[in-house]
């Protein structure tokens, strides 16, 4: 496999348990060496003790035997533990590193990379790693000595061994190329199932309003009948396989012992080496029928491996920046260009412009004129395809992701609350959130008192889905997110869109005290009672800027423009 900037990372990870994999490898030799105790102890009861009659010989023979079974035991069930921590400290190298990878699926996206299985390909390598899966690698080259073994007996047997073995083989070969298009299949119809169950769940209430229910149910019951039968055809296939080569290593375990018996009856082998003979050629195929029954598993993990790779080099881990102190308030857009993550048409061009401390601006305009991508341009969601934006001179991107998001407050358009308290959203679900800031960043925003009418008022838990907050409530609580943390610089994308009158009271509120307290304020608004608090106005044409400045000399000017073309058309 070609080395990638992801497959040296993976490969790096891999590295750091090599002690690991020493460990497997020594217990392996020694108990595929362990493997002979049972054929030596049949050629020693069968041509030493039966001829003898010494019962001593018998119980000396059976003692030492259990004893290197019991060995035998132990170092399988050692080495099957070093295999599972192995796999799940490959997992918690990546844990973070894969999540933070896929929760940016808008960059995702601008680099032509799917990260929707990255935590899937990562958990099907860990599998593969902490099962007996790996133990194939330790266990498949002990089977040419095994067979060389049964060859020492008589060379009749030893190529018969050696015929079964590329029989089980081929039988891998064929399991490989035979089940490959009927597992994609059933991975894809899998997923889209599985994705469509989570859009349903999510958007429930909607369906029941429109009488969607058995429209979707159909869908739904037709993917997951498709994801079915793909299950099915692929269980079938594989299933033959893994079926064909046990049936027919059961099955030579016999041959051989009645190739055995006919040379022991032709007195060319004794009836101890006949014994040994079966029993060593049921172990040195073992690895084979192994590799058989765990190829999905096996299967799955290249997959992942490949496809993690990918994800990895594609999206490599952010660099760690110099800490910088808090800026102050003063924000600086220069000749910035923005296109859309997978699109190729800018939705901002060359837009320009200052706020300094204690300012507010409102940004108004069409929809589609650009104002919900100079907000996300704005928090760092996406960056600049040209210019730049600069916080107290600094770059946005030099502040780090983490960093940023320390000296920004966000109110998104479509707000959405996470699973847990209201004080852990506030507190943007912090393990360990401030009480005194979650409710200082309340009071901002004018949702203190809303809080404490809810039943259980901070302490109120919501659930991942179907939250019975109203919208007005879910913006207000937002707001007091965006606010937690006292950030330089708010973006408010549509914060009234929900809010009633009171609501729209207490957002003039917070945003006065934001500039009382010299922070910046930003508002993407279309209803005019956002942009009461504000003192320059920005107004965006097709992602250009059209005017700016005071906000009552540019809606003086806009208004008169838009009174002219009026009159012209008429």
């Amino acid at each position: 496999m070609r080395s990638t900037p992801g497959v040296s990372e993976l490969r790096k990870a891999l590295r750091k348990s090599a002690t690991g994999f020493l460990a497997i490898g020594i217990f392996s030799f020694f108990a595929n060496l362990l493997v002979f105790t049972g054929p030596l102890y049949m050629m020693q009861v069968y041509d030493r003790v039966l001829s003898s009659r010494s019962e001593a010989t018998l119980v000396a023979l059976t003692g030492l035997i259990a004893g290197l079974y019991f060995v035998m035991g132990v170092l399988d069930h050692v080495r099957a533990r070093v295999a599972a921590r192995i796999g799940a400290r490959f997992q918690a190298t990546f844990d973070k590193r894969v999540f933070n990878a896929v929760l940016d699926r808008n960059t995702l996206e601008a680099r032509g990379v799917s990260g929707t299985s990255g935590m899937r390909d990562l958990d099907a390598i860990q599998k593969m790693l902490s099962s007996p899966a790996v133990f194939t690698f330790f266990d498949i080259p002990w089977t040419p000595l095994f067979v060389l073994v049964i060859f020492s007996f008589h060379p009749w047997m030893g190529v018969l061994g050696l015929a079964g073995g590329l029989v089980l083989v081929a039988l891998t070969w064929l399991n490989q190329n035979g089940t490959k298009e009927q597992q994609d299949r059933a991975m894809v119809a899998g997923r889209m199932s599985e994705e469509m169950t989570q859009t349903l769940q999510k958007e429930n209430e909607t369906v029941r309003a429109l009488g969607m229910r058995g429209a979707v149910a159909d869908r739904w019951e037709n993917l997951r009948m498709r994801a079915l039968d793909a299950n099915i055809g692929y269980s079938d296939k594989n299933g033959f396989y893994s079926v064909a080569s046990k049936t027919f290593r059961t099955f030579f375990q016999s041959g051989i012992l009645a190739l055995g018996a006919w040379l022991v009856l032709s007195n060319e082998i004794t009836s101890g080496a006949m014994l040994a003979s079966s029993i060593i050629i049921g172990r040195a195929l073992a690895p084979i029928e192994g590799a058989i029954g765990h190829w999905a598993l096996l299967q799955r993990a290249v997959k992942g491996w490949r496809q993690l790779s990918e994800l990895l080099a594609r999206m490599p881990a952010e660099e760690i920046r110099t800490t910088l102190p808090k800026p102050r308030a003063v924000l600086d857009v220069e000749q910035v260009t923005v296109t859309p993550p997978g699109e190729k048409v800018a939705t901002l061009r060359l837009l320009s412009f200052s706020l300094q401390p204690g300012q507010a601006l409102g940004v108004i305009g069409q929809s589609a004129s650009g104002k919900s991508t100079l907000a996300r341009l704005l928090t760092g969601i996406w960056l600049p395809a040209g210019g730049k934006v600069r916080l107290d001179g600094a770059s946005l991107e030099q502040y780090g992701s983490d960093g940023l998001g320390e000296h920004i407050g966000y109110l998104p358009q479509d707000v959405v609350l996470f699973e847990g308290t209201i004080a852990e959203n506030i507190a943007r679900m912090e393990t360990k959130p401030d009480p005194a800031k979650v409710v200082e960043a309340a009071k901002k925003a004018g949702a203190h008192e809303l809080i404490l009418r809810l039943p259980d008022g901070y302490d109120t838990r919501l659930p991942a889905v179907g939250s019975k907050l109203s919208g007005g409530q879910k913006q207000r609580i937002a707001l007091a997110r965006a606010l937690y943390g006292d950030p330089v610089l708010v973006v408010l994308d549509e914060p009234n869109s929900n809010l009633d009158a009171d609501g729209s009271m207490a957002l003039n509120m917070a945003i006065r005290g934001l500039k009382a307290d010299g922070k910046s304020v930003i508002i993407m608004a279309h209803r005019p009672a956002a942009i009461e608090e504000c003192d320059l106005i920005l107004i965006l044409e097709n992602g250009q800027r059209a005017a700016f400045g005071p906000r009552d000399e540019v809606l003086r000017a806009h208004l008169r423009n838009h009174a002219q073309v009026v009159g012209g058309a008429k």
